[in-house]
């Protein structure tokens, strides 16, 4: 691991200001606290299993320490961030913010937040298409 490595001594100082030691934290982990010492050194990088229980223990965003741990990996989850981000947020966004439209549809919270899940999904690319959902939505007989 390089020197210009920064998970070792963010590890190190979030430990200490928790007030842990390496065995303390090691126990918490389930790991041996000669390995928590290597990963502080910069001698070994915790697996992803680790890097999960080190950030919900420690108090970290978990993808923050997975880029710390792996910087390798940076690409890759900023690829897919961008692949799908165009593709959801700005038919959402221009769906949500157009209160005429809302209002005139009567949307409620409900459908807004089913609709948000179904944008999620990357697939709906029109305002049109929210309002297509929402119709089949509102169609659907209710359960006997």
């Amino acid at each position: 691991m390089k020197d210009s490595n920064q998970l070792p001594r963010l590890l190190k100082r979030h430990r200490e200001a928790a007030g842990l030691s390496q065995r303390s934290l090691a126990r918490k982990l389930g790991v041996e606290a000669s390995h928590v010492a290597f990963i502080e050194a910069g001698r070994r990088r915790p697996s992803l299993k680790l890097v999960r229980r080190l950030a919900d223990t420690l108090g970290f965003d978990r993808q923050d320490l997975f880029i710390l741990a792996h910087p390798e990996a940076k690409a890759l989850i900023v690829e897919a961030k961008l692949e799908k981000a165009p593709k959801r947020w700005p038919s959402w966004q221009r769906f949500i913010k157009n209160q005429k439209l809302l209002a005139k549809y009567n949307v409620t919270n409900r459908e807004l937040r089913t609709l948000e899940h179904l944008s999620s999904l990357g697939t709906m690319v029109s305002v049109k298409e929210f309002l297509t959902i929402l119709t089949l939505i509102r169609d659907i007989p209710a359960s006997p």
